[in-house]
């Protein structure tokens, strides 16, 4: 059979798995199977495999399904689902036949998580109710009585969040739900700074929940307390825990520590430090870290345009001497384990793939997970520590039949030297049909974040670049996760500084490549990739032309539209508001003065991280100049995420008008 080059239509096709979670018994992992249906729907629904029998769909109905759970006795299924409700409810389904039934009946608002408790009598719900100005019911009163839209009354700058939208001062509460009568209670509430991460304690008598210790979190660095509720809601703060922030909680079965994802320095870093991994002695008070021999963030995103991932970021073994966390290194992602009796976290898993996990067996000897590498989508499989030196076992193969037509690209890593001693992470990803001497054009991609890393997964943007005869090259440059601390706080608080030193490096590396046009380069990203974009045009004319993405342009009006409040001297030195010395300084817009290079920019209007106004900056600036400029405003129902996430339809533009642009400024490559 002969292939095929991939292409932006391919989409369609994709059938992304994520969120394992493993039966008690071992044998089976529920998961969730995201496909495309007609007129672009994207549908959510729940499957299971294992492996003496071929994957089968567990819920059907139009209204989607996910967040699946076992009970701890295993025998029934929880899910969330929106049913021709106002907001997804909780359903439970029996493993033992017949039809899924409606536990919950939460008024309108968001449903974000929900656990079983140890006992499998209860469930503890985080959930939002909607603004009462801003529920269906409310829209639909004041269409009829022809009203415009309620207005919103802000009172605090935590009132919105990207892929989240405006909320006002609604906040997250958790609900205790009887599993049996689906009777619900208000347990406990932060009104003004909202509940963070909970889990139930090891007896099943309250809950454990973090929340900020100020009332007004946002005028300071992350700090949390957490505090230990019981059913009877009477509410106790652990006070010898250390400060900082505190993420994935976890409790022990044996009921003696508590453990958490975080740091003990409370420090404005924007994601720059690592998380560590910290335990709790809930009997003698102390508490230690049991990650300070690894130099590595256990709270790591790799970047990827065609996966969903997996939930467990931290689970205990059933013994109570293990943990569980996602290990992320040059590019990679794997399960690692750490003891109560080291400082150190060893990966279990291995190869230039990424591996997420969802929970552990009963008997702690198997995890569900996801993985999959560069050259082929994510797919379900069992991961036995018996036999970990064999990897995962694949227990799908949903994508098997697409992948048999398509013609994929496969990356080769390089490590490469900065003129000031640091090295790079790259990878380069030429067209698989290129031909040996063939000189070729360039696409240089920098990812977002910038606290965060590309890797050892699948992109169908890459793919499809390469499949029209483009080079693509991408790196971890400073300021990238997966390196260790250093290398991630390089640029803290000083962008344009030793990233752009490595990102010329690279560009310097592309030049060498028998394979590379160094006359036809172009470079492109998002989010902070966009920032990198603008200031690479801002300061060199070496690449033909750019596209900038959901950008940064000017840090200044940057600190007070992003749904992450900036602090006065935190990240950066100053503030909007008194010193914009450094913010000024280090925005590509004041540099725009000599640009040259052609842009196609790219934004939503819907998105709350990084205001579509950083790219109409770029766009009026560039025209005003003279220089070539396209200007491509995505509708305010997308977000920050919708080149990873956002309606197909619309992802499928973006992917063409990308592939338009460079066919325009770069070509198609020679003819031999």
């Amino acid at each position: 059979m002969t292939k095929r080059a991939i292409t932006p239509e391919d989409l369609l096709r994709f059938q992304l798995v994520g969120d394992p979670w493993i039966h008690p018994d071992g044998e089976r992992v529920l998961f969730t199977l995201k496909r495309t249906r007609e007129k672009y729907k994207v549908e959510s629904q729940l499957w299971m495999a294992s492996l003496h029998e071929a994957p089968r769909q567990i819920t059907t109905h139009e209204g989607g399904a996910g967040h699946g759970r076992f009970s701890p006795d295993g025998r029934r299924i929880a899910f969330l689902s929106k049913r021709g409700d106002a907001c997804p409810q909780i359903h439970l389904l029996s493993l033992e036949g017949g039809e899924a039934q409606r536990l919950t009946d939460f008024p309108e608002g968001t449903v974000s998580e929900f656990q079983w408790s140890p006992c499998g009598g209860w469930l503890l719900a985080r959930f939002r109710e909607a603004h009462p100005d801003w529920t269906e019911e409310a829209r639909k009163r004041r269409q009829e009585q022809g009203q415009s839209d309620a207005p919103w009354v802000i009172e605090t700058p935590l009132y919105r969040l990207d892929g989240d939208g405006i909320f006002g001062g609604q906040r997250f509460r958790l609900h205790v739900v009887n599993a049996q009568t689906g009777e619900r209670r208000l347990a406990y509430s932060c009104d003004r700074a909202g509940v963070g991460p909970f889990v139930w304690t090891a007896d099943a008598s309250g809950f454990f929940v973090a929340r900020p210790r100020s009332d007004e979190p946002w005028r300071g660095p992350e700090d949390d307390v957490v505090l230990r509720v019981d059913l009877d809601g009477n509410v106790e703060t652990l006070d010898r825990l250390p400060p900082g922030p505190k993420e994935a909680l976890a409790a022990s079965p044996d009921g003696r520590w508590l453990a958490w994802l975080g740091d003990d320095r409370v420090l404005a870093t924007w994601g720059a430090r690592n998380r560590r991994l910290f335990v709790h002695d809930l009997h003698t008070g102390e508490t230690r870290c049991l990650s300070a021999g690894t130099d590595a963030c256990l709270l790591t995103a790799t970047l990827a345009d065609a996966k969903e991932g997996a939930s467990g970021v931290l689970v205990w073994s059933p013994d109570s001497r293990a943990l569980y966390v996602n290990l992320a290194l040059h590019g990679q992602n794997h399960i690692g384990c750490a003891t109560l009796e080291t400082d150190a976290v060893v990966p279990l898993t291995f190869g230039q793939r990424l591996v997420q996990f969802g929970n552990v067996s009963a008997d702690g000897t198997r995890f569900g997970v996801v993985f999959g590498g560069a050259a082929r989508l994510q797919e379900v499989g069992l991961f036995d520590l018996d036999r970990h030196d064999e990897g995962p076992i694949r227990l799908t193969g949903f994508n098997d039949g697409l992948f048999e037509e398509l013609e994929v690209a496969e990356p080769k890593e390089h490590w490469i030297d900065t003129p000031d001693g640091s090295r790079v992470h790259v990878w380069s990803l030429l067209p698989a049909r290129a031909k040996e001497g063939e000189r070729l054009p360039v696409v240089l991609e920098i990812h977002g974040g910038p606290h965060c890393q590309y890797g050892w997964t699948f992109f169908h943007e890459f793919q499809v670049l390469a499949a029209q005869g483009y080079a693509v090259v991408y790196s971890n440059p400073r300021g990238s996760k997966g390196y260790g601390e250093a290398h991630c706080r390089a640029i803290e608080g000083d962008w344009g500084n030793k990233d752009w030193v490595d990102i010329q490096a690279v560009r310097d590396w592309i030049r060498q490549q028998p394979w590379a046009d160094s006359s036809r380069m172009g470079v492109m990203g998002g989010s902070y990739g966009g920032y990198m974009t603008n200031w690479v045009v801002s300061h060199c004319d070496d690449f033909v032309a750019a596209i900038t993405d959901r950008c940064v342009s000017n840090l200044v009006s940057f600190g007070g539209n992003s749904d992450f409040p900036h602090l006065e001297d935190g990240y950066w030195k100053g503030a909007p508001w008194s010193d914009i010395t450094e913010l000024w300084r280090q925005s590509p817009i004041a540099h725009f003065a000599h640009v040259r290079t052609p842009m196609l920019i790219l934004h939503s209007e819907g998105d709350l991280r990084c205001n579509i106004e950083q790219s109409e900056q770029v766009f009026v600036a560039l025209v005003q100049r003279g220089v070539r400029a396209r200007f491509v405003r995505y509708p305010r129902n997308t977000s920050h995420g919708m080149s990873r996430n956002g309606p197909p339809d619309l992802r499928i533009h973006r992917l063409n008008e990308i592939l338009r642009w460079w066919a325009e400024h770069l070509g198609p490559p020679p003819k031999a």
